[in-house]
C-alpha cells in the first residue's frame, strides 16, 4: 500500500501529541483498586452554588446485600456533591429505598413524578440539573425501565419528566444494569446521558457508581490539571477503573459504559463519534473554562484547544465524504495547530 509523505507526516504528529498528552496525564498507567483511598481534589469544600440541582434516586435494590451497597454509594455520592462539588443541601433531591431519619422521600414512581414536578417550578434556564439514578434496571426488548419500590418508571417516562424542565443544561448518568437502553429515549441537543451499560442485555448488577464517585475525590481524574472535573473526566476514570476491576479479577465484563451528548442516541465508550465535547466543557463544580484556568492566557488557550479536538473528530467522522488528499491535508493542518496549542499550554503552565 503506497503511503503519501503528507499522511506520514500526520502520523508523525499523531505520535507526537500521543507523547505529549500522556506525558501532560499523571500516573495514567497506575494500577487502580476499588477500595484505595482517593487523593482529594483541589477543589474540596466548594461554596454552595444556588444554580446547580441534584436528583439522586436509589431505586429497589432486591437483596440485602445491594440494600447496604446502594445506601453506601447513595451516602458517599450525595456527601461528595455537597462537600466538594458546591451543591447546597436543598437544592439536592434525594429519593431513596428506605429513607432515615427523615431524609429524603421513597423511590416511588409517584415520587419521583412529584420531584420532577417541584424542580419544573424551581428552575429556570440558566439552571443546571445533574440527575443520578442508582440500582437495578430491566429491558424486556422493548422497554427499558429503572426498578423502583413498586411500579417502575420507563426511559419514555423519565424522558417525558425531563423534557418539561425549562432548562438545556442536564447530565444523566443511569449507572443502573440494562441501562444503555436509556440513551435512545433521553438524547437530545444539549443534553448528557451517560449509562453504565451499552445495551439492555447487559443485566448483571453494576460497579461504575462505585467508580464514579470515585473519580470525585480522585486528583488523577483530572486528566488536564486545572484543578477541575469535567463531566467527561469523570466519566473515564470511572470507566477505566471498572475494565481494571473485571481484569484483576479474570472476569468478563459484564458492563461498559456509554457517554452520549450530541443528540444522535447512539453512546460511545469514549470521545469519539461526535461525542464528548460537552461532556468536556460541562464541570461538576459548574466552573466554566475561564474560572478553572487562573490564567486568562491558559484559558485561551485551553478553548483553542477544545475547538481543535471537536474540528478533528468531525474531521474524522466524516473521512469518507472527503477526497484523501483533502483529508490528509486538512488533519495535517489540525494536529499541527493543536501541537502549537499543546505546547503553549505545558509552558504557561511550567
Amino acid at each position: 500500500m503506497k503511503i503519501s509523505q503528507r499522511y506520514l507526516g500526520v502520523l508523525v504528529l499523531i505520535f507526537l501529541l500521543t507523547a505529549v498528552t500522556c506525558a501532560q496525564t499523571p500516573d495514567s498507567g497506575r494500577k487502580s483498586t476499588a477500595t484505595e483511598r482517593p487523593a482529594t481534589t483541589v477543589n474540596k469544600h466548594a461554596p454552595a452554588d444556588p444554580n446547580k440541582f441534584a436528583v439522586i434516586i436509589n431505586g429497589a435494590s432486591g437483596e440485602a446485600a445491594y440494600t447496604r451497597q446502594f445506601a453506601l454509594w447513595t451516602s458517599n455520592l450525595d456527601a461528595v456533591l455537597t462537600d466538594r462539588f458546591g451543591f447546597a443541601k436543598d437544592r439536592i433531591k434525594l429519593l431513596t429505598e428506605k429513607p432515615a431519619d427523615g431524609t429524603g422521600a421513597r423511590a416511588t414512581a409517584e415520587e419521583v413524578k412529584r420531584t420532577f414536578a417541584a424542580l419544573k417550578s424551581e428552575l429556570n434556564a440558566s439552571n443546571a440539573v445533574f440527575i443520578f439514578l442508582i440500582g437495578h434496571g430491566t429491558w424486556d426488548g422493548k422497554e427499558a425501565k429503572f426498578n423502583l419500590v413498586g411500579p417502575d418508571l420507563s426511559a419514555t417516562e423519565y424522558n417525558s419528566l425531563i423534557s418539561q424542565l425549562p432548562t438545556n443544561r442536564i447530565v444523566i448518568f443511569n449507572m443502573a444494569s440494562a441501562s444503555g437502553e436509556f440513551i435512545k429515549s433521553l438524547s437530545a441537543k444539549g443534553r448528557i446521558v451517560i449509562t453504565a451499560t451499552r445495551s439492555g442485555q447487559e443485566v448483571n448488577a453494576t460497579r461504575f457508581t462505585e467508580f464514579f464517585i470515585a473519580a470525585l475525590g480522585a486528583t488523577d481524574a483530572d486528566a488536564d490539571q486545572d484543578g477541575h472535573i469535567s463531566v467527561l473526566e469523570a466519566f473515564a476514570y470511572a470507566n477505566r477503573l471498572t475494565v481494571e476491576f473485571y481484569a484483576r479479577a479474570g472476569r468478563l465484563a459484564t458492563e461498559h459504559a456509554l457517554l452520549e451528548d450530541n443528540g444522535d442516541g447512539i453512546g460511545h465508550e469514549k470521545a469519539e463519534g461526535g461525542d464528548g465535547l460537552l461532556a468536556r466543557a460541562t464541570y461538576l463544580d459548574s466552573l466554566n473554562v475561564e474560572q478553572a484556568s487562573a490564567n486568562a492566557t491558559t484559558a485561551k488557550l485551553l478553548r483553542e484547544r477544545t475547538r481543535l479536538e471537536g474540528e478533528i473528530e468531525q474531521l474524522i467522522a466524516r473521512k469518507q465524504a472527503l477526497s484523501e488528499p483533502e483529508y490528509e491535508a486538512t488533519l495535517e493542518k489540525l494536529f499541527i495547530e493543536l501541537a502549537k496549542v499543546n505546547r503553549a499550554i505545558k509552558q504557561s503552565r511550567s
